[in-house]
């Protein structure tokens, strides 16, 4: 299971198609809906919120807007907790709501932001890195062309290590 701090931007299809999978995976969990994953340290971070259905709901959201962006149709009826103002379901063919964000940059969390340290957001840049020179060599040109990734609109990037619940390796070691 990886649920990216990164930006879904920097995803290929097959990365954001498997992070909406395994994000709706994750969500079942919380949600207490299968017992599979329950102790996956990826969760952490969402427990540890005040609402961590609230939390998920808004990273799915972002994850939605990025596939409506590309011209994918991700089921948003699946978020069990859609964020207010999210963007239509698509069923409106693809157009927002009244004041709904245009794109992942501007989309604004509902929930309190979950703070990422750069030092995992870097270990992900890396990992993602490696995949797309794998499987998307024409992503990975334009990705490694950048100074760095951003992060996914729910974090906010604060200076430090890898996360203690990390559990993959670097792929520059």
């Amino acid at each position: 299971m990886r649920l990216w701090s990164l930006h879904p931007r920097h995803l290929d299809r097959q990365g954001l198609t498997g992070c909406w999978r395994e994000t709706l995976l994750a969500q079942a969990v919380l949600a207490g809906r299968t017992r599979g994953y329950r102790s996956h340290p990826q969760l952490e971070r969402f427990r540890a919120q005040a609402e961590p259905l609230a939390a998920i709901g808004e990273y799915l959201e972002v994850l939605a807007e990025e596939a409506l962006a590309r011209g994918y149709r991700f089921d948003r009826s699946r978020i069990d907790h859609r964020p207010a103002g999210a963007v239509g379901d698509g069923a409106d063919a693809g157009e927002a709501s009244p004041g709904a964000p245009a794109d992942g940059d501007r989309h604004v969390p509902d929930v309190p932001r979950i703070r990422v340290t750069s030092g995992q957001l870097d270990l992900e840049w890396r990992h993602l890195l490696h995949k797309l020179e794998e499987r998307s060599p024409e992503r990975w040109e334009r990705a490694s062309a950048l100074e760095g990734p951003t992060a996914h609109p729910l974090f906010e990037v604060v200076p430090g290590p890898v996360e203690s619940w990390e559990r993959a390796e670097d792929p520059q070691r």
